[in-house]
């Protein structure tokens, strides 16, 4: 415990930097000042939203219906000038509605690949859960390899490539769980609670005060796509000790040794884990990782990529409870 409260203490004490992140904590203060100007709350997502466009990673964000999941994703977009792309998911939707899809040209008598919307730079997937799997199949090469291919061919898509995707947890008419392989290729999973008293009368205040103005009408674009290339090489060289290295480790192995767990994580979560941290440690102003980046790391890492056992869904028991009780049950590094 002792240990922990030394790692905490590191964020007052005036430390020489050995990666120059000056640039990338304003840019990232710049981003949250615009996001806030429209979001009330949330700062663990507006965080963790952050992260994980430093780490290069897709984010799943869960909620009910009204509580900003799209607005959140389009404030995003406009904060940060890269190509932006919105899909609808529905039912009907067939692959070639995403991916593109090859047209005859009667004029040169051949075939011409036309690019559907995934080729962008920012992807906002709306109800994600809506479209059947043979669509969501569609999207396993595009996430994890940043590439799509159609007829034979291989086209590689612009850098940086983020699929922002949300979905409805609550409705289940005309939804389609997503595939464990694909829920796995999604860095973290956000999950957006109702916002508090105070922050209803503000969010209502606000609305009040617009009258006819849009909300993103007055949202500044802070980053371009050069900038989120080079912040996100800066963060690879983010230090991690060995040992926390191995505490890593340790937190995805007992994911798969829990008696409460029908489905551990893979070692692909290890490295989202590591990525995470990476990203934590970076916003804060720190070039090296803490036992609490990794903390903060593990729960929107885990939740999704781990299944808990019938009996223990029955008794209530929810995959965050056992990922908090594995991170309290591991001995932090010293």
């Amino acid at each position: 415990m002792e240990n922990t409260e030394n790692f905490e203490n590191t964020e007052n004490v005036n430390f020489q930097s050995r990666i120059n992140l000056e640039p990338l904590r304003e840019s990232i203060e710049k981003i949250k000042a615009e996001m806030e100007t429209v979001i009330v709350g949330q700062q663990k997502m507006i965080d963790q939203l952050l992260v994980s466009i430093l780490a290069n990673g897709h984010v799943l964000i869960e909620g009910v219906p009204g509580v900003a999941k799209t607005m959140t994703a389009k404030i995003i977009a406009k904060t940060i000038s890269v190509n932006f792309s919105r899909i609808q998911f529905t039912p009907d939707l067939m692959p070639s509605d995403i991916l593109g899809t090859s047209v005859f040209d009667l004029k040169k008598s051949e075939f011409e690949f036309k690019k559907g919307p995934i080729f962008s730079n920012l992807i906002l997937i709306d109800e994600i859960n809506r479209a059947p799997a043979k669509t969501q199949a569609a999207l396993f090469e595009v996430m994890e390899e940043r590439q799509i291919t159609i007829d034979g061919h291989c086209y590689q898509l612009d850098k940086p490539f983020i699929v922002l995707a949300t979905q409805n947890p609550i409705e289940q008419e005309g939804t389609y769980r997503l595939p464990e392989a694909q829920l796995d290729r999604f860095l973290f999973k956000i999950n957006i609670d109702y916002p508090k008293l105070h922050e209803e009368i503000d969010i209502i205040q606000r609305e009040h005060t617009l009258q006819n103005n849009g909300k993103l009408e007055n949202i500044k674009s802070v980053l371009t796509a050069s900038d989120i290339m080079t912040y996100q090489a800066l963060v690879k060289q983010i230090i991690v000790e060995p040992n926390l290295l191995e505490y890593i480790a340790k937190l995805v192995v007992n994911t798969r040794e829990n008696a409460f767990l029908y489905l551990g994580a893979s070692p692909r979560a290890s490295i989202a884990i590591l990525n995470a941290s990476k990203g934590f440690a970076a916003i804060r102003g720190r070039d090296f990782v803490t036992p609490e980046d990794i903390k903060d790391a593990a729960i929107p890492v885990l939740q999704h990529r781990v299944i808990v056992t019938p009996e223990r869904e029955m008794e209530g028991l929810t995959s965050v409870e056992i990922i908090k009780q594995i991170i309290e049950s591991i001995e932090i590094p010293r």
